[in-house]
């Protein structure tokens, strides 16, 4: 198997005996004697070269930018159950997943009696979620209460954060219509939460749980990818921010953008952010002990 990008040659998803994610980009994934082939110009991610791909022991092609698909392949991938994403560089962006049907049904089915229990799981999974970014488990039982003490802690986070990179802070601006109207600071939290929310859509695609049944976010079509970007905000979003924001100061004619998406990508690969937020997701769900 091709060695992965972004730590995922690791990942460990309950996914029958398969061993985890491929990370494919410059090149065209086809079909040739019924196997998977991958045709790949150079580039940063992997050599120049024929790949033949092992899909009945992958778990998920991660399909990056520079790279096509063939009807071929997309139906052999299906027949398999191997999903397919495609996503942007090193994994910054998650354009689409089709919803092929996994083979185990588990995560999900756990995630929806515990959505489903509104007074008592979902909102122990919410606690549990509090607990893991506050490093404390709360006494409250109160959604509201919980959200109001997570919004005190995180200015806080911003401004020590701000400080820690020497990055101005005058808090937390962010206007829909006009966002490039907002400080470096600000825009690079825009993009840089962007990224980690692109990171966790493929996490809970390749766990086969449902997007929309979140815990703490509610309303969004992505509410559960949110509730997953938001446990890593502390210590991979801003941090890329802050740092895509410095960066910015001495680089004014890169966009500020470019700049985040460097640095999160970056992070990702070293860091392993998507098999930890896979180990998250099937941590979410186990019995309290």
């Amino acid at each position: 198997m091709l060695k992965g990008r972004l730590g995922l040659e690791t990942a460990r998803i309950p996914h029958v005996d398969r061993f985890g994610l491929v990370y494919l980009e410059r090149g065209a994934l086809g079909v040739e004697d019924g196997c998977l082939r991958f045709v790949a110009a150079a580039g940063p991610a992997m050599e120049a070269g024929d790949y033949q791909l092992p899909h009945q022991s992958v778990s998920f092609v991660l399909l990056g930018p520079g790279s096509t698909v063939s009807h071929d392949a997309l139906r052999l991938l299906a027949y398999h159950g191997t999903g397919l994403a495609a996503v942007g560089a090193d994994g910054v962006r998650c354009y689409t997943a089709p919803p092929l049907i996994p083979d185990n049904s588990g995560l999900a089915r756990q995630q929806a009696r515990a959505w489903a229990d509104a007074a008592g799981g979902r909102l122990a999974v919410a606690r549990r979620m509090y607990a893991w970014r506050l490093g404390k488990v709360l006494p409250h039982r109160d959604i509201t209460v919980l959200r109001g003490i997570e919004g005190a802690r995180m200015k806080e986070t911003y401004k020590l954060t701000a400080a820690r990179f020497g990055v101005p802070w005058a808090g937390r601006r962010y206007d829909r219509a006009n966002p490039n109207a907002a400080d470096l600071a600000n825009q690079a939290i825009n993009h840089a939460a962007s990224a980690i929310e692109a990171a966790a859509a493929i996490a809970v695609a390749a766990t086969a749980t449902v997007p929309q049944l979140g815990f703490i976010h509610e309303d969004s079509g992505q509410s559960f990818v949110l509730d997953i970007a938001d446990l890593f905000r502390d210590t991979i979003t801003l941090p890329v921010a802050f740092q895509a924001a410095k960066e910015a100061t001495k680089k004014p004619d890169m966009p500020i953008e470019r700049i985040t998406r460097r640095l999160a990508g970056g992070i990702l690969q070293r860091e392993g952010v998507i098999p930890a937020m896979i180990d998250r997701i099937k941590a979410l769900f186990e019995p309290e002990v």
